[in-house]
């Protein structure tokens, strides 16, 4: 568990230069086989986290609006409005 929690807290920045490592050890093939597979297994675990994280951005984006006037505003998630934030 304590390997989630540190996913969870990775930047997008750090898992995705974590998962060129994990390509980079890949592409070599010079792994034995169950290490192998534990690495793609750490490498399919990063791309989620990344696609997460891009998924959390291009829905802040959405939330970006434009008023009567031309002028941009945000308006906070739905989620943060009902528990106060997130972080």
């Amino acid at each position: 568990m304590a390997k989630e929690k540190q996913k969870k807290e990775l930047t997008f920045e750090a898992a995705l230069k974590r998962l060129e490592e994990v390509l980079d050890a890949l592409e070599h093939g010079d792994l034995p086989l169950e290490q192998a597979l534990a690495v793609f297994e750490e490498g399919v675990s990063l791309v989620r986290l990344c696609h997460g994280k891009l998924d959390e951005v291009e829905r802040r984006v959405e939330l970006l609006l434009k008023d009567e006037a031309g002028r941009f505003f945000t308006r906070p998630f739905p989620e943060e409005e009902e528990g106060g934030s997130a972080g």
